[in-house]
């Protein structure tokens, strides 16, 4: 892979407290002290930013172009150059990091933010399958990951026992995170679809995610210690559920190669794995090792706000680098049902 022409880094990084339900808050609401917290840490203003991305979905919401009201939050006046993703808010990123990559602009503010509580989050993402053959089924989200947690079993990666132990040391390490929904031993609870329990599952809850991303020498202007992105790739598995092998992830394995990720060690990985069993899949595809600090922020299991859940495991791994906990980490983000789509970014630290 050539390396990217121009340096662009991640250089700060914030997010909501994660919540079961925010009645009392519109997405704009939500989205405002973010956005505000973000730019305070780097210094900048609305109008010092060269580019605007989001990601949200309008099915959470339940209305037509609802990410245009998000806007408000933003400030669109003056007129600023903005775009949008129907996709987690990684995928509003790769577009900023690209645009970035071009010289267009030397910064970008990237949020996402996800309402899942109005709903049924399950139901909602049936809308994703193939509509001839799948979405008329309805099968929801929790059945599909439990055919891949299945799958797993059968072909001895995994069993129960195992993924209880993940699951709870994933909550053991959100204990240190403020931002986190679900913290602490639990109880692994009753089978929602065998063989995944309660515990095996991520929690539903509302949540806001906001990066700014900056270009060479501004990048060191605004943060002591810039996440550069070496590298990111992604790519996307066969619409078909019955043509894919749900043990693997092959397009995890290819955007991680396209990204640079082999060519040596990460000390740090952030997994978007909403179920257990999914992190069994993308360790095995990554090669990651027990040397490797996987989820030290909980991960999806700790918090998964639809839609800004991937965007934060780059921001987590960014802000590993910032703190000096990390100086090579790998974020990944996934979309759509079993691991469909997903992308992988490599995060560095300059040397210390």
């Amino acid at each position: 892979m050539s390396a990217p022409a121009r340096d662009v880094a991640i250089v700060a990084f914030a997010q909501s407290d994660h919540r079961r339900r925010t009645d009392d808050l519109s997405e704009v609401e939500m989205v405002m002290p973010v956005l505000h917290e973000v730019l305070r840490r780097t210094g900048l203003k609305t109008s010092d930013i060269g580019f605007t991305c989001s990601g949200s979905s309008d099915y959470l919401a339940g209305r037509a172009f609802s990410f245009t009201m998000a806007l408000d939050g933003v400030g669109a006046w003056p007129p600023i150059s903005e775009s949008h993703v129907e996709m987690d808010g990684a995928w509003a990123l790769y577009e900023a990091w690209v645009k970035l990559l071009t010289g267009e602009a030397d910064t970008a503010l990237v949020y996402s933010y996800g309402k899942s509580s109005p709903g049924s989050v399950r139901d909602v993402l049936t809308r994703q399958l193939d509509p001839y053959y799948l979405a008329p089924l309805w099968p929801d989200s929790v059945a599909l990951a439990a055919l891949q947690a299945q799958a797993l079993v059968d072909a001895g990666d995994t069993d129960e026992a195992a993924l209880a132990a993940l699951a709870a040391r994933r909550r053991a390490d959100a204990a240190a995170n403020p931002y986190a929904q679900v913290t602490g031993a639990r109880p692994q609870g009753d089978y929602v679809v065998r063989p995944l329990r309660a515990g095996d599952c991520p929690p539903i809850g509302d949540g806001v995610a906001a990066v700014i991303l900056a270009a060479g020498d501004r990048a060191r202007e605004l943060c002591e210690r810039p996440a550069w992105i070496r590298g990111m790739d992604h790519r996307i598995e066969a619409h078909s559920l019955g043509v894919r092998d749900l043990t693997d992830s092959p397009s995890t394995r290819l955007a991680a190669e396209r990204a640079g990720l082999f060519e040596r060690p990460v000390d740090t990985a952030e997994l978007h794995a909403p179920f257990t069993s999914q992190e069994v899949v993308l360790a095995k595809a990554l090669g990651l090792g027990d040397d490797v600090r996987i989820n030290p922020s909980g991960g999806p299991l700790a918090a998964n706000p639809v839609m800004a859940a991937g965007l934060i495991r780059l921001g987590e791994a960014a802000a590993a680098v910032h703190r000096g906990d990390s100086d090579r980490a790998l974020a990944h983000a996934t979309s759509g049902p079993c691991l469909q789509q997903n992308l992988v970014a490599v995060l560095e630290g300059d040397p210390r």
